[in-house]
């Protein structure tokens, strides 16, 4: 009995390392804008304690009626 081995065609395999090099050059631009954009926003995105100004003298004015009843 004979045996068929059916070889597949060659394949161009020319671009086979461009998709590579295009994800490298992705990462490369998402790690600047990280760095330009991503680093500042975090360092200004502290959560932020309320601010309490306590007058260290307290001035009453004098034209102030009040009435006290017993």
């Amino acid at each position: 009995m004979t045996t068929i081995v059916n070889t597949p065609p060659v394949q161009n395999e020319s671009s086979g390392n461009m998709g590579m090099v295009i994800g490298f050059i992705g990462i490369l631009v998402l790690g600047f804008l990280f760095f330009v954009f991503g680093l500042p926003a975090l360092r200004n995105a502290r959560i932020a304690t309320p601010q309490v100004n306590i007058p260290t003298e307290v001035v009453i004015p004098e034209d102030i009626n009040v009435n006290i009843t017993n």
